[in-house]
């Protein structure tokens, strides 16, 4: 019996017709306070926004619509974040933007809601960007607007405090130690998948995988005819450059199990997600759009669909996620020959495997977030312009990418190879 069968039929889904993932582009993600903890997530998007123009060799000014993703408010002029995002890479200033916001899977919903807005006919080529600055995350007050009363000063880490969901009333950590229970997920099995996850990591960017999707990071400065100019300047002295994923390095199995427990069972901080800070961008288009200009995109956007799940295991989201999108497409588990589920908690990304029975050697090939990092607003475009390409690279015809959500959610995305 499928436990999360309600969760599927659900679930919000759709499949699309005629619309592609063109191109994307990412900066590398940087550990959590360093070389880009100065930078705020806007300045961020402008980055990967302008890369992924200049990569693609698509112009700004062909966008009809951008659509930005990003969790926290990690700069005060957070509110503007999408607009600025636009205006600073050259996009039409007559071109509208949205800023979306499903939590872990916010990069997923901004390709999700550029198929949406194509499909309605509102756009044919839309800007995409993930972004998050964790370094930035407040310390913050939510009760002092009308002053202090003695004693009764409440400022807060907004970052670990947006880490507890109040509803169920424990930490995302806790979630993940349920799975294990659930699961009969042991300590050593969560940290030989986090061993795994560095070496494949290593592997890929030693290869050279990586150098067709990130984009080194430069101090930058953006001019605008009539308003203030912005900048992105690394931290550190003397550093003029950052071109690959920080968190990414030689981590032992040895050396993982000395770690202690971070919530009293499997999950250590080695074999969690890397807390990094980064963006990505990627086109999405209509087919007319593609042919008339002859592209060659990376994957065609088949379908995509969120579900909710009971907030207690939230980490099991991308198992009826993906169910639900296969559902919906028509297909089943054994056509798809790459994922990419994003590695929140090693036994958070163990209990999907065992639940969806689904073999290792076909999901996060390249690594995964554990040693890559999630940057919340960034990761889910990151995840589907990674699985695009793998189908290429495998000779694969389908691909999903998909995560869970803090509150209780998962989300997928299903690309065809072009």
């Amino acid at each position: 019996m499928n436990p999360y069968s309600q969760s599927e039929a659900a679930a919000v889904a759709a499949v699309y017709d005629d619309i592609w993932l063109v191109a994307g582009a990412r900066t590398p993600f940087a550990d959590y306070g360093s070389v880009l903890r100065d930078a705020s997530p806007t300045d961020l998007g402008i980055f990967a926004a302008r890369a992924l123009f200049e990569k693609s060799g698509i112009p700004a000014g062909e966008m009809n619509a951008i659509i930005a993703g990003n969790m926290a408010q990690a700069s005060f002029d957070a509110y503007y974040l999408p607009r600025h995002i636009g205006l600073y890479s050259g996009v039409n200033p007559h071109v509208p933007a949205l800023l979306v916001q499903r939590l872990c899977g916010t990069g997923f919903e901004t390709i999700i809601a550029a198929a949406d807005q194509i499909t309605l006919g509102k756009a044919k080529v839309v800007l995409c960007v993930g972004t998050e600055s964790m370094s930035r995350n407040p310390v913050a007050s939510y009760t002092h607007r009308s002053g202090f009363r003695m004693g009764q000063v409440d400022f807060r880490d907004f970052l670990w405090e947006a880490t507890k969901d109040t509803a169920p009333g424990i930490g995302m950590g806790d979630t993940a130690e349920n799975l294990a229970k659930r699961y009969g997920i042991s300590r050593e099995e969560v940290d030989q998948f986090a061993a795994h996850s560095f070496a494949r990591a290593i592997a890929s960017w030693d290869a050279g995988y990586f150098n067709d999707e990130v984009v080194p990071v430069v101090n930058s400065q953006w001019e605008l005819d009539g308003y203030k100019p912005r900048s992105l300047k690394l931290a550190g002295k003397g550093v003029e450059s950052f071109g690959r994923d920080e968190h990414v390095r030689t981590t032992s199995l040895a050396l993982l199990q000395k770690l202690k427990p971070a919530f009293g069972g499997v999950q250590t901080g080695g074999n969690s997600s890397a807390i990094v800070d980064g963006a990505a961008a990627v086109i999405v288009a209509h087919g007319d759009y593609v042919r008339a200009h002859g592209l060659k995109p990376l994957a065609r956007v088949v379908a995509g669909a969120a579900v909710a799940v009971p907030p207690e295991i939230m980490g099991i989201g991308p198992a009826p996620a993906i169910r639900a999108v296969l559902a919906k497409a028509g297909l089943s588990l054994p056509d798809v020959g790459r994922f990419e589920i994003n590695e929140a908690f090693g036994a958070q990304y163990l209990a999907c495997e065992r639940e969806l029975g689904l073999q290792r050697d076909r999901a996060n090939v390249h690594g995964g977030a554990i040693a890559i990092g999630h940057p919340l607003g960034a990761s889910g475009v990151r995840l589907t312009t990674t699985v695009a390409r793998q189908l290429h690279e495998a000779d694969q015809q389908f691909g999903i990418s998909s995560a869970c959500c803090g509150g209780g959610q998962g989300v997928a995305i299903l690309v065809e190879r072009a």
